[in-house]
């Protein structure tokens, strides 16, 4: 019900009284994460904590993934890529932060992937049942020629020239529009309970926000290539301490 108020809202006057064509809906680009700053104890950037991967220490003293943000104990925080986690590990980074013995688990690396991966898919079936996708290359077409798309998904395994086609016509009549290629066909289709899925389209609202942060997250994570938006600082030390020397243990940083 929520999508069809919102269609029924963001419709040209025009379009409403069975115009031959719909103009474009005027883009709404998804908002920049907003909240506390943290700083990445391997790199020393300091960004939203959105953007970055939260651990916390466990009563046995184990290091534990926390990409909810929910867990209680003091935040220690990675921006998501997996070079810069696995190096925060090997220095002993986590334990200087902590100011206290840290276990970190020999797989860690690969745990956090597989949970950021599993967080764009309950995204997504959180999307589903909200009546927020809609999945289908016709179907995924008619939201974005209508501009009424906040997010593309398209399967990283499926057709390059078609994707190319989809996402220049979304961003054609949605500058703001995100394209996000990050989960195969059968990723997708599986978060949406059907076959594997090449294109999904998910209409604007805060399941799309979610989807899009944890998709960035995860995208990040293993393609270092990929925009970090939302960077306070990058002094490139790479060694868990600011331009000023701070350690990875800085207050303001991982309170």
């Amino acid at each position: 019900m929520m999508a069809t108020r919102d269609q029924a809202t963001e419709a040209p006057v025009g379009a409403r009284r069975g115009a031959a064509r719909r103009r474009p809906v005027a883009a709404r680009p998804l908002p920049e994460a907003e909240g506390p700053i943290r700083r990445c104890l391997a790199s020393g950037e300091r960004l939203h904590q959105d953007r970055l991967l939260r651990f916390v220490v466990g009563p046995d003293g184990e290091l534990v993934p926390d990409l909810a943000g929910k867990l209680p104990g003091r935040g220690l925080w990675i921006r998501p890529e997996r070079a810069l986690l696995e190096r925060a590990a090997a220095r002993g980074l986590f334990a200087r932060a902590a100011k206290a013995p840290v276990k970190v688990p020999a797989d860690l690396a690969e745990r956090v992937g597989r949970a950021l991966r599993r967080r764009c898919l309950e995204g997504l079936g959180l999307a589903r049942r909200a009546g927020a996708a809609l999945a289908g290359h016709d179907k995924v077409r008619a939201v974005l020629e209508r501009g009424e798309a906040a997010l593309l998904l398209q399967a990283a395994d499926g057709s390059p020239a078609q994707r190319a086609r989809l996402a220049a016509l979304g961003r054609g009549l949605r500058p703001g529009l995100e394209v996000i290629e990050t989960l195969t066909a059968v990723e997708l289709g599986e978060a949406l309970g059907r076959g594997s899925s090449v294109h999904v389209a998910v209409l604007p609202g805060g399941v799309a926000e979610r989807l899009r942060l944890d998709c960035a997250r995860a995208a990040a994570y293993d393609d270092p290539g990929t925009a970090r938006p939302g960077i306070a600082r990058d002094d490139g030390r790479g060694d868990g301490r600011d331009a000023n020397g701070r350690g990875a243990d800085g207050r303001d940083a991982n309170e």
